[in-house]
C-alpha cells in the first residue's frame, strides 16, 4: 500500500516552491544590494535623500529582521522545492520578521512619514499577504504529506 508520501508530487507544489524561491528571492536581492551597494542601489530604486538617510539610522538589529525575514523566505521557499517539513517553520520566522519590521516602521520610527506614499502601504500589503500565503500552503502542503 502506498504512503503519502509515495504519492507524485502535485505539479502546484512545484510551481508555489517556485514563485517562493522567486518573489523571496528578489527581497534577498534587495537586501544584498543595499548592504553593497548602498546609497547608489538605494538610488536606482528611485529613493529620496530622506529615506537614503532613514536607512542610515536604522539600528542593526532592525536591519538583522530584515536579513533574517527575507533570507528565511529564500529558505523556505528551498525547503518546499526539496519538500522538507523545515520549510514550515522557516517561512513562519520569515513571517514574524517582517511584522517586526513593520512594527518598527510604523510604530517604532518615523518610517511612514519618511516612506510615505500609499504604493508603500500598498505593497507592504502584498508582501505580508505572500507572507501569510506561504506559510499557510507550507502547512497545508504538510499535513497532506507532500512535504516530508
Amino acid at each position: 500500500m502506498a504512503t503519502a508520501s509515495d504519492r507524485a508530487t502535485p505539479w502546484y507544489h512545484w510551481l508555489v516552491a517556485l514563485i517562493a524561491i522567486a518573489w523571496n528571492g528578489f527581497g534577498a536581492m534587495d537586501y544584498t544590494m543595499t548592504q553593497m551597494k548602498g546609497d547608489a542601489w538605494l538610488r536606482q530604486m528611485e529613493m529620496t535623500e530622506a529615506q537614503i538617510a532613514y536607512f542610515h539610522t536604522m539600528p542593526s538589529w532592525a536591519m538583522a529582521v530584515w536579513a533574517i525575514g527575507v533570507w528565511g523566505g529564500v529558505l523556505g521557499g528551498v525547503l518546499l522545492l526539496f519538500r522538507s517539513r523545515h520549510a514550515v517553520p522557516a517561512l513562519i520566522l520569515s513571517l514574524i520578521a517582517f511584522v517586526v519590521s513593520l512594527i518598527y516602521t510604523y510604530l517604532l520610527s518615523n518610517g511612514a512619514a519618511v516612506m510615505g506614499g500609499q504604493g508603500v502601504y500598498v505593497m507592504q500589503a502584498v508582501i505580508f499577504a505572500s507572507c501569510l500565503f506561504f506559510v499557510w500552503y507550507a502547512r497545508r502542503a504538510l499535513a497532506r504529506g507532500i512535504l516530508r
